[in-house]
């Protein structure tokens, strides 16, 4: 199985790639013969907003967009993700959201599991995620990570607390046993 780590920020500067990249180390440690990791960073894709008049679910995994396309290539070869979630205004980032939005069959019955992180946590974005991911039949794994940009991001640099390890492994093996 394959689990796609995504980077769910496009902003120049952003506290979600050092944490995504920290989920990944652990997330790699894991890796075997059944199981592997790849991180995937939303910023790569470029991904347009939805303008598309073939509605992402009717579409069968063929984009005009050759942006769309390859990100439809990366996500529908996964079997399972870890969304890393910044919250923006109490909500999901609207360039992530849009991401979600322009695919359709690539996430559906696909289990997640989520990292937030902001000024509470990220935990307004992860409960919006819920909500928008069930449209997929998701399974959502119940174990989350939540970094406060106050407590474990300092000077631009994001200090895990020891316990944070042992987190991201139950929350690895909760989702690895969705799939």
């Amino acid at each position: 199985m394959k689990i796609g780590i995504i980077t769910g920020s496009v902003r120049a500067v952003r506290a979600t790639e050092p944490i995504a990249q920290y989920v990944y180390e652990i997330a790699a440690q894991r890796a075997d013969d059944n199981v592997s990791y790849e991180l995937i960073d939303l910023k790569d894709f470029d991904v347009p907003l939805l303008t598309s008049e073939v509605h992402p679910m009717a579409a069968n995994r063929q984009y005009d967009d050759a942006n769309v396309q390859r990100w439809s290539d990366a996500i529908g070869a996964c079997d399972a993700f870890v969304f890393v979630t910044p919250e923006y205004n109490h909500g999901v980032p609207g360039a992530f959201k849009n991401a979600v939005d322009v695919l359709g069959s690539e996430w559906v019955g696909k289990p997640v599991s989520f990292v937030g992180h902001g000024s509470v946590g990220g935990v307004r974005a992860v409960e919006q995620w819920r909500q928008i991911l069930s449209n997929f039949s998701m399974p959502l794994v119940r174990a989350e990570l939540n970094f406060n940009s106050f407590f474990h991001m300092k000077d631009g640099v994001f200090s895990p607390e020891p316990r944070h390890a042992g987190e991201v492994e139950a929350m690895l093996k909760q989702l690895e046993g969705l799939v």
